[in-house]
């Protein structure tokens, strides 16, 4: 993948690796070091990285803006894979996207019978290995996703994030020594990005 020209004109096309700017835009807060790595790999700049986040920003919040699903389509293509799904007695589909950044990675757009949007994180690929989740130590930033974390640490307890594109986990997981700990991880986009240990499990 070539660098991406600096300064584009605000008519071009938003495009795939524009949106992952976007995702890595919302990981810096945390992550600079990794989120300054993937950006080398892409060859981008600091500030291609946020124009897209503002072009992205006004594409949102543009009263003429599309329906999240078709800005999705519009951004990303027609998805990797369309497959319906089931919660509680609710029927959806999960759309996914890939991701060239993250290869074991989809980006999934969770989408109600009316097209309406439910969801939209960064997922572990079908068919794809996940991460081996024992013990806190195994939860370093970027290892895993929000479901891989909260059924390897069950029973986990999500938590209200601080912004849209941000969760959170509560849960116990064994330190390195074996020792129960009472832990939060944080995750942008669906990806984690740290842990506190907030003390021993009682």
């Amino acid at each position: 993948m070539g660098p991406m020209p600096s300064g584009k004109h605000p008519a071009s096309p938003f495009t795939p690796l524009d949106f992952q700017l976007v995702l890595l835009r919302r990981m810096a807060d945390h992550n600079p070091g990794l989120v300054e790595d993937a950006r080398h790999e892409l060859g981008v700049s600091i500030a291609d990285m946020r124009e897209a986040n503002k072009r992205w920003q006004a594409m949102v919040r543009s009263p003429r803006s599309r329906a999240p699903l078709s800005r999705y389509r519009q951004v990303l293509g027609e998805p990797e894979s369309r497959t319906s799904r089931r919660i509680g007695d609710l029927d959806c589909e999960a759309w996914l996207w890939p991701v060239p950044l993250w290869p074991s990675l989809r980006f999934e757009v969770l989408t109600a019978p009316n097209r309406a949007v439910w969801n939209e994180w960064l997922v572990r690929a079908p068919g794809a290995k996940g991460p081996g989740l024992r013990t806190l130590d195994d939860l370093t930033p970027w290892s895993c996703t929000v479901d891989e974390a909260a059924r390897a640490f069950a029973p986990a307890r999500p938590l209200q994030g601080t912004a849209p594109t941000r969760w959170g986990l509560a849960f116990t997981a064994p330190d390195a020594e074996g020792v129960r700990r009472e832990a939060v991880a944080e995750f942008t986009w669906g990806l984690v990005q740290r842990v506190a240990v907030t003390g021993a499990q009682g």
